[in-house]
């Protein structure tokens, strides 16, 4: 994987990062997590006080505008550029930064909520390794049905969970399972969960898996 700075300049470049927990280059982990649209980084944060894992560092960039890209994920993806592009590379940026620390990728754990989860998993599809833990709450890939998902690369066994509701607005649950099956297909370990008539939101069970998760992380340092 290619750890190099980012020629790419875009909206989301140079935008701050918000970080909780330990410092990282204390910490026995890392979770790199991605807000939603309308959010800001501050926001996700306020889940690592429910995670309550100790010994990770948690480190979240904050969208231009608070938005990562302007559309539906499922419009086709040149009508998110050229935020989408910029997005990614921000994410990358920032995944550098966590190992430049000290931070092993297979110790970095990548978790997003809504816009969050979508980009946070087209990042990992991308850029398939060995990562101690992918999370999508409430996302799948980004682009239309057809779009071609010919990833390279391979996940390596590394564990992922996928949270939504069966009956979620923004995210239809035959997106959901798409992107199991593609995570899968690229040698992620994934368990998926659609949950009866939630909302648009994060629920303690997807909470508990995600602890758990983090918990081998710290257990096997």
């Amino acid at each position: 994987m290619n750890l190099q700075k980012n020629i790419i300049q875009g909206p989301h470049q140079n935008q701050l990062i918000q970080m909780a927990g330990e410092p990282p280059d204390r910490a026995k982990a890392a979770m790199l997590m991605v807000h939603g649209r309308g959010a800001r980084a501050e926001d996700i944060l306020t889940l690592a006080a429910q995670l309550a894992q100790p010994g990770f560092a948690y480190l979240a960039p904050q969208a231009e505008g608070n938005t990562w890209y302007p559309n539906r994920f499922l419009v086709p993806l040149a009508d998110n550029e050229p935020r989408l592009s910029s997005a990614l590379s921000f994410v990358g940026d920032v995944l550098a930064q966590i190992i430049n620390a000290g931070i092993l990728p297979e110790r970095v754990m990548l978790l997003g909520f809504s816009q969050g989860a979508c980009l946070a998993l087209e990042f990992a599809a991308r850029n398939a390794r060995r990562y101690g833990g992918i999370v999508g709450l409430s996302g799948a890939l980004i682009g239309p049905d057809d779009t071609p998902r010919d990833y390279k690369g391979s996940l390596d066994g590394t564990p992922a969970f996928l949270g939504c509701s069966d009956v979620d607005f923004h995210v239809p649950k035959e997106r959901v399972i798409q992107t199991a099956d593609v995570l899968r297909n690229l040698g992620g370990d994934v368990t998926l969960s659609l949950y009866p008539n939630m909302d648009h939101s994060v629920n303690q069970d997807e909470i508990d898996f995600v602890r758990g998760m983090m918990q081998l992380l710290t257990d096997s340092s």
